[in-house]
């Protein structure tokens, strides 16, 4: 990141961005390379909306993110959690990865346009040296284009607005920050209330999921939209842009989730509630301008279900044509 860049986040309040939060987070190596591997995903949905991360099972195809269609063209970008740096000893990784990727579009009928390296530290002098020689002589080989995300490209991308919800998420919990604002009141569903959201799209998509308990979620939604109504009714700027950014905080975890789960046999995707409201709760990126609560930020994940851009099991897009308008 530019000189700059670093003492304009730090005199907002921003702290730097430490890529071995990945470690305190999972406890040990081994899961700070899932950690670090949810984050770039989170992080390229933001920069490049559509991208879908793809689960080794049992093997990736040498694919983590991936944009485009396994059947024509496709972007991949590689994680690779080498730390402290990148050395010689990893040179060996990165030839596999590549190779892995080129053999399995070769095996299935697509092809690579681009194959993204990305890794949380930077490389020493002699692999920085290697690296240039090895993927210009590879691209001229391969016609694929060969680019490397390093420490430095990953912090100007999460510094950029569009990545604020994934920089605040995985890194601006672990230092200190202002105290919270006063969280917002909670209000009871009546019975009436109760009836008339028995009968909504995101009770109907739990309902199909096999959910047969949904008082929390009519809870959760009711408050959920009685904060969005407010805040719209107000129209204060600030408060409408910490709404969008906090729809789309849930919505990134969302489809994160789901399509992490592309190979999962069962349509009913089960599981994939749970996970998703259970990081929501967990989430550290919802903005604190909404001063919400997370029933509140559970709420907006079910009105995101009642908009018809989300659900709980593989075809929900059918249930919410279904759903009359």
């Amino acid at each position: 990141m530019p000189a700059s860049a670093a003492v304009s986040r730090l005199a907002a309040g921003e702290p730097p961005i430490n890529f071995a939060a990945h470690q305190f987070r999972a406890g040990n190596i081994a899961g700070a390379r899932d950690d670090f591997e949810q984050m770039l995903a989170m992080l390229i949905s933001a920069i490049h909306p559509g991208v879908r991360q793809i689960a080794a099972h049992p093997g990736d195809w040498g694919i983590d993110v991936l944009a485009g269609d396994l059947t024509g063209l496709v972007v991949l970008w590689q994680s690779k959690y080498f730390w402290p740096l990148v050395a010689r000893g990893q040179q060996a990784q990165i030839r596999e990865s590549f190779e892995s990727a080129l053999a399995a579009a070769e095996r299935n009928g697509y092809q690579i346009s681009r194959w993204v390296l990305c890794v949380p530290s930077s490389m020493d002098p002699d692999t920085a040296r290697w690296w240039d020689r090895w993927s210009a002589r590879r691209r001229r080989e391969t016609g694929v284009l060969i680019d490397l995300w390093d420490e430095t490209t990953l912090r100007e991308m999460l510094a950029r607005p569009d990545a604020a919800h994934v920089r605040r998420h995985y890194y601006d919990p672990y230092l200190p920050g202002t105290p919270p604002a006063a969280r917002r009141a909670l209000h009871d569903v009546d019975d009436e209330q109760a009836g008339v959201l028995d009968r909504a799209l995101f009770v109907r998509q739990l309902h199909a999921a096999g959910h047969a308990e949904v008082e929390a979620a009519k809870h959760e939604f009711f408050n959920a939209d009685l904060l969005a109504r407010e805040i719209h009714d107000k129209g204060v700027r600030a408060e409408l842009d910490a709404l969008r950014e906090a729809d789309g905080v849930a919505y990134g975890i969302w489809e994160a989730r789901f399509n992490a789960l592309g190979r999962e046999p069962d349509p009913l995707l089960p599981g994939l509630h749970a996970a998703v409201m259970g990081e929501i709760r967990e989430s550290g990126a919802f903005p604190s301008e909404l001063a919400a609560s997370r029933v509140h930020h559970c709420g907006l994940m079910h009105r995101i279900v009642q908009n018809r851009r989300a659900g709980w099991v593989r075809h929900w897009r059918r249930i919410a044509e279904e759903e009359p308008a």
